[in-house]
């Protein structure tokens, strides 16, 4: 009787496992690195949540073979997100070391939120976009990757 216990309580466990199905979630932020502190940073982080399903078309040599889609794709922006001001990398003198580790506390303070209300980091993606050589404005940009 204790064999045939044991035997289902691992099976439940093992279903259990298996069918724990993982939820992410993706928050970006945006450091503005424009001169003069003309440029904009935040934390963005959407509270809605959209099935690319319903705005995926698939491709092929004759037509596209799912017209219905192309109609939706103005509903993709969302229109409920938190928005968290950062400071600007740079003001009229310069880069400010101290809007650096500003924007640091605030991003830690972020994280730290996150993970106590159970999400774990998973990935982190940075680029920085900027047109030129000779271009004085870019952004920086930081997609943190959650997984719960």
């Amino acid at each position: 009787m204790k064999k045939i216990l044991l035997n289902l309580l691992f099976l439940l466990g093992f279903c259990a496992i298996v069918s724990a199905q993982a939820e992410y979630k993706v928050v970006t932020v945006v450091e503005s690195l424009v001169p003069n502190g003309l440029g904009r940073s935040r934390i963005i982080m959407g509270n809605d949540s959209r099935d690319y399903k319903e705005y995926t078309t698939t491709r092929s040599a004759d037509k596209d073979k799912n017209e219905k889609n192309k109609s939706k794709r103005g509903e993709i922006r969302l229109k409920e997100f938190n928005e968290t001001k950062l400071l600007n990398f740079y003001n009229i003198g310069g880069i400010r070391f101290q809007n650096i580790a500003a924007n640091d506390a605030l991003i830690t303070s972020m994280l730290n939120d996150m993970a106590a209300e159970g999400w774990t980091l998973s990935f982190v993606n940075t680029g920085v976009e900027s047109y030129s050589k000779d271009d004085k404005a870019a952004i920086f940009i930081t997609r943190y990757t959650f997984k719960k």
